[in-house]
């Protein structure tokens, strides 16, 4: 069983920060990209951030400046710093990670259960 559980989420202010956390647990062997999503009601789910394993980054255009994706490989933990937050970085933010359990299965992405931020005044 492998969870993944995001935490950090919340309503701020226009031009405020805020930091998410998303924890892997269970049963792993070795975890390979990592990155968080986002969705708004009616809109697809999209790509935010994503790091690798060996740290290279990646971001959507409309946060590249204002957001930082970083892992700690040894707690299976990623973060998103979210600076200069604007009204259109309300959503839901998904987790997710692609993940191996044990080194005889292949890879295998997981998602997180989101947590909202509003962004608000």
């Amino acid at each position: 069983q492998v969870q993944l559980v995001e935490s950090g989420g919340g309503l701020v202010q226009p031009g405020g920060p805020l930091r998410l956390s998303c924890a892997a647990s269970g049963s792993i062997f070795k975890i390979y990209a990592m990155g968080w999503y986002r969705q708004v009601p009616g809109k697809q789910r999209e790509l935010v951030a994503s790091i690798a394993s060996n740290s290279n980054t990646n971001y959507a255009t409309s946060v590249k400046g204002r957001f930082t994706i970083s892992r700690d490989n040894a707690k299976n933990t990623v973060y998103l710093q979210m600076n200069s937050l604007k009204s259109e970085d309300t959503a839901v933010y998904y987790c997710n990670a692609d993940l191996q359990k044990a080194a005889i299965f292949g890879v295998t992405g997981y998602w997180g259960q989101g947590t909202q931020v509003t962004v608000s005044s």
